[in-house]
């Protein structure tokens, strides 16, 4: 745990990403511009060197992150990132309140079929920028 102020955080969460979606790239942009303390490892999933805690098609099919040794996927994965970074620890204790989560694993699965459309649209976007 690290001091921070007023409240315990934890104090290293590694998150796995996709460095060839360009959804993925945006937001480990936006949450290493917000993860001002370190808190937080992040792994691209495509680096040979990278150190996969499971099979790299299984990482790449669902958000992982580990935070103090327990590997979770999905909502469950958002939620740990979020506790690591002081301004959106609220929202990952709320993502990690057990009758809370199945909204937000729901929502996760919701996201994951419309997934290969909006990484499309951002694609030609860039591509034609």
């Amino acid at each position: 745990m690290i001091y921070s102020g007023d409240a315990l955080m934890p104090s290293r969460v590694t998150v796995w990403y996709d460095s060839s979606c360009p959804l993925c790239i945006r937001e480990i942009a936006l949450m290493r511009r917000l993860d001002r303390r370190g808190a937080i490892r992040f792994i691209d999933v495509l680096d040979p060197q990278g150190v996969c805690p499971l099979d790299r098609a299984e990482l790449l099919s669902r958000f992982h992150a580990e935070e103090e040794g327990r590997l979770f996927s999905g909502a469950k994965a958002f939620a740990a990132m979020w506790r690591a970074i002081p301004i959106l620890r609220p929202l990952g204790l709320l993502a990690g309140w057990g009758p809370a989560t199945p909204v937000f694993e729901a929502a996760y699965l919701g996201f994951l079929r419309i997934r290969p459309r909006l990484q499309r649209l951002i694609r030609q976007r860039t591509s034609s920028a």
